[in-house]
């Protein structure tokens, strides 16, 4: 964990700043997020936890570039994320960010390897290098006699491990992952999450990981709990 001094010295790598979140419904306004600010600093691992429907998911969305604020701001790397056109988006997202879902969201009709090379191929990387590069990656994350098995011929977690590379191949600053072991049982969320942090740690990203779990919510530097539209720290 950073010290205080340190944090002082490096600027954030991501921040949100005064966020706000309203839904209108039914002719009713809906306050998700309240003037809401985060500091996201490199190699953090920060966990974000609240009840179902409390806006852990609106958030992570917003740090992503995949909705906006009603108010406030995201900067990540020095880029106001929420003020940049959708091509530009894309571009930042590809370069700074990577993202892990509770469900894998893997092409089906694209093998392993394939699957976790889109990434690199959207970035302009040849095909030769992205391939090579999946699958140093794929056996990171103990997957490499299914390179190039398609998703279909994946077990859960070895899908979801699968998921894991493709969001990490860009070594992105920051790592957005949503309830990334919910679909699992007890032992695979375990060895997904080891792997995870292990390469999170080796490539020296940030994690900013909503979850329910406490056991994973415990290995983080910080833990938060999003209540009322506002983030409080949480000791468990």
């Amino acid at each position: 964990m950073k010290s205080n001094t340190d944090k002082a010295i490096h600027s954030p790598v991501l921040s949100c700043d005064s966020i706000s979140k309203t839904f209108t419904e039914n002719q009713r306004d809906l306050n998700v997020l309240q003037n809401l600010s985060l500091n996201v600093y490199s190699g953090d691992r920060i966990a974000i936890m609240g009840s179902s429907g409390s806006g852990k998911t609106t958030l992570l969305q917003i740090m992503g570039g995949l909705d906006l604020p009603t108010t406030g701001n995201v900067v990540i790397n020095d880029v106001l994320l929420n003020k940049a056109t959708e091509s530009e988006k894309c571009v930042i997202r590809n370069k700074y960010l990577g993202f892990v879902y509770q469900f894998h969201h893997l092409l089906a009709e694209f093998t392993a390897k394939e699957n976790v090379a889109m990434p690199l191929l959207i970035g302009g990387l040849d095909r030769d290098t992205a391939y090579a590069e999946a699958e140093l990656f794929l056996r990171k994350v103990d997957l490499g006699d299914r390179i190039n098995h398609r998703p279909s011929k994946l077990s859960g977690g070895e899908r979801q491990r699968t998921a894991i590379a493709r969001a990490l191949i860009t070594k992105p600053t920051v790592i957005l992952a949503d309830e990334p072991t919910g679909n699992l049982d007890n032992k695979n969320g375990k060895h997904v999450i080891d792997l995870m942090l292990e390469i999170q740690r080796e490539i020296t990203s940030s994690l900013v990981i909503v979850t329910h779990d406490d056991a994973v919510a415990e290995r983080s530097d910080r833990i938060l709990e999003l209540k009322e539209g506002a983030l409080v720290e949480k000791n468990l």
